[in-house]
């Protein structure tokens, strides 16, 4: 059998001068990408705050880039502190805003700036991986290993909410 073809890319760290091309992978993914899995009325309201880059995960010096044909076209990166309260637990990090180019989807994009991840965490003592999985991401993770632990409801208005699932992966 013929192997597909697969198109060249690399990962890198981000920095922050990536910052516009950051948002603008995620606002043109984000909205595709979770159409599929929530309400055009949760999404008017989620979007504008998802899909602007996070300053704080470009210089974290763990937030990672895939850039192919000279574009960005995935990031991810992953982060001690828990993204809804900044706690952090000894052993454990947190996935954090990973996204592909709906056109780069399904071509390991995802899956390699997760084993960069992975590979920088164990050498920092990580043992688990958690990780507030959009409702259109559950597959992605469960095939990187992640389990659900259950529902979670993220507030966006008081009588409006995202929800997404905590799911977690041992390294």
């Amino acid at each position: 059998m013929n192997e597909p073809v697969r198109a060249a890319f690399g990962v890198r760290l981000a920095r922050p001068g990536d910052a516009g091309a950051v948002t603008a992978l995620l606002r043109a993914s984000y909205p595709v990408s979770m159409a599929e899995a929530y309400p055009a009325e949760v999404l008017k309201l989620a979007l504008p705050a998802m899909t602007r880059a996070n300053e704080r995960l470009l210089r974290s010096g763990s937030f990672y880039l895939a850039e192919g044909g000279g574009e960005v076209i995935g990031c991810g990166g992953w982060t001690a502190e828990r993204p809804d309260d900044g706690a952090v637990e000894p052993g454990l990090a947190h996935i954090r805003h990973f996204s592909t180019r709906p056109d780069w989807g399904r071509r390991g994009v995802g899956r390699r700036i997760f084993e960069a991840c992975m590979a920088q965490a164990r050498g920092e003592g990580i043992r688990v991986f958690e990780c507030y999985a959009s409702l259109n991401a559950v597959a992605f993770y469960a095939a990187l290993g992640f389990r659900a632990l259950g529902e979670r409801h993220i507030a966006l208005t008081p009588k409006q909410h995202i929800t997404s699932m905590q799911m977690v992966r041992e390294l």
